[in-house]
């Protein structure tokens, strides 16, 4: 039996959770968790299906793990809800070709029987009727499937704008929850942003936690799905060489970067409403930071993991403005939907410091722009030059551990060697691993569908608890409230530059050395 409640009458204070078994275990490594059948059919309902991130990344996302077999249609269906008025095949057409990219006969064959899993109920995010006339289409699903009472499972992924969370909460509580117990549960996936700053997101986390327990609670950062940020807790604990490299003894720097070459074309609106920090730095890059700085848990469990982040993220301390540099490009205010006044950063880079043993006194760098000169997401560990150092190594600049996140998933060491000739000079080389050519056979999850599929298997590892949260904003609201007051503004840079010139004035200030004249070449096929 399942000990995750999801009685409606059920005291929230007193829920645990348990995992369940899956019909392929090749997507993830084993958990040392206690593991529970569940025999009931599972019930995917998408809020706000006609909207533009579920038709690009959830319905894509399940059409991926059901072509893979993880979604069965011997006892899944999938729900679409939203304001606007469509039968079932209206929205099947308007998904349908965000899913036939690059499609062959048998993919037109399975996309074919996916789309038949999907239904569309209409309604208002607070109208009672709506959610349950929502609540008979599940329940008749549920009958269908003959799921024994007490054992199906509800999914309800919130693809919304926060501002509705609370209200929509409060209709899956009070109209679509499971009535029992045995083996099934009802959770919840929520988007962010989680609130805009420390006020807004308890005011948030108070009015969903009232409704629901936190271990029915998913909240989704898909940064935390991509492959090379999970594989984050295997290099670090899983390579003895690391281990001793790995603190401030031996790492000069550590510079976390996200960067777009494109501006905010179609949601200039949003965006000047949260800015560059919000989108970007406070969730994505923070939660990567955690990643690299945490001390080794004591298992893989969710919270042991997420108990060790949330002790890095107590150690940052407060951030100094001399430590930011802000940007905007050149005409983001032209979009007719942004303010001829915003004050609203398009570029970013922050410095914080952790104060404990490990880390003292190394600078973590996290830098995040739009309208850029390229697009790519990193890490890049920058370690200490050599003591004594008799081949003049400097001018070649300094080892680098560099983990590429996207556009293609990679990792090199970049080293100092002897250049090939009869002479002793120096030339920096790398040791590479490119993803794409290494495993050509082995499909990589796109970050949404390891999501989803981690919260039918109940397993939150990868979702930022409530106090991880809290913590997150106490870091960055004193910054945020004074660039909302004008204390900091941002620096015009051209569209396609490096962004600022001052924001490499504070890198080279933190300590970060540039090497010139290298750069890395990602490997190819012959």
């Amino acid at each position: 039996m399942s000990t995750e409640s999801t009685v409606l009458d059920a005291p929230l204070g007193n829920v645990s959770i348990g995992g369940i078994n899956t019909r392929n275990d090749s997507f993830s490594e084993e958990k040392d968790m206690e593991l529970v059948q569940e025999v009931g059919c599972l019930s995917i309902i998408v809020l706000g299906a006609s909207g533009d991130l579920a038709k690009k990344k959830t319905f894509p996302a399940l059409f991926h793990l059901f072509q893979q077999g993880f979604l069965q249609e011997s006892d899944v269906h999938i729900f679409g809800y939203a304001r606007t008025k469509l039968s079932d095949d209206d929205l099947r057409a308007r998904i349908r070709g965000y899913l036939e990219k690059g499609a062959s006969t048998e993919h037109a064959e399975v996309l074919t029987r996916f789309l038949q899993l999907i239904k569309y109920v209409s309604g208002s995010y607070d109208s009672k009727d709506g959610f349950q006339l929502l609540n008979k289409k599940i329940s008749e699903h549920e009958i269908s499937k003959n799921s024994q009472p007490g054992t199906s499972r509800r999914l309800f992924y919130l693809a919304l704008p926060p501002s509705v969370y609370p209200s929509v909460c409060k209709m899956i509580r009070e109209n679509c929850m499971n009535q029992s117990d045995l083996g099934g549960w009802t959770r919840i996936v929520v988007e962010k942003p989680f609130g805009k700053d420390l006020k807004s997101a308890e005011d948030l986390s108070s009015q969903l936690g009232e409704l629901f327990n936190e271990q029915q609670l998913y909240r989704i950062d898909h940064y935390l799905g991509k492959e090379l940020v999970q594989n984050l807790l295997v290099l670090r604990f899983a390579n003895r060489f690391f281990l001793p490299l790995w603190n401030r003894d031996n790492i000069d720097n550590i510079q976390i970067v996200f960067r777009e070459d494109f501006g905010t074309e179609g949601r200039g609106g949003y965006f000047d409403e949260y800015g560059i920090i919000r989108d970007i730095i406070q969730n994505h890059l923070l939660q990567v930071l955690c990643l690299v700085a945490m001390e080794k848990p004591v298992s893989l469990k969710p919270e042991h993991i997420r108990d060790e982040k949330v002790k890095v993220l107590q150690s940052v301390l407060p951030i100094k403005h001399e430590d930011v540099v802000l940007g905007q490009y050149e005409g983001y205010k032209d979009d007719p939907t942004v303010s001829d006044s915003s004050n609203t950063p398009t570029f970013a880079t922050v410095v914080l410091h952790i104060h404990n043993e490990r880390w003292e006194g190394v600078p973590f760098i996290l830098k995040a722009g739009k309208a850029l000169n390229n697009r790519k997401a990193e890490i890049r560990i920058q370690f200490k030059d050599v003591p004594g150092d008799i081949f003049k190594c400097k001018k070649q600049g300094r080892n680098e551990f560099v983990i590429r996140l996207q556009p293609s998933e990679a990792m090199y060491m970049k080293l100092t060697l002897k250049k090939p000739g009869l002479e002793m000079q120096t030339i920096q080389s790398e040791l590479d691993l490119s993803y794409g050519l290494r495993y050509q056979d082995v499909k990589i999850p796109e970050a949404y569908e390891r999501l989803i599929l981690d919260t039918i298997r109940g397993d939150q590892q990868h979702f930022v608890r409530r106090d991880e949260l809290k913590a997150a904003w106490e870091i960055f609201t004193p910054l945020l409230h004074n660039i909302d007051a004008g204390q900091l503004n941002p620096i015009p840079y051209k569209p396609g530059s490096r962004g600022p010139a001052e924001a490499d004035e504070l890198l080279a200030r933190a300590g970060y050395v540039q090497t010139h004249g290298y750069i890395w070449i990602p490997p190819t096929l012959a």
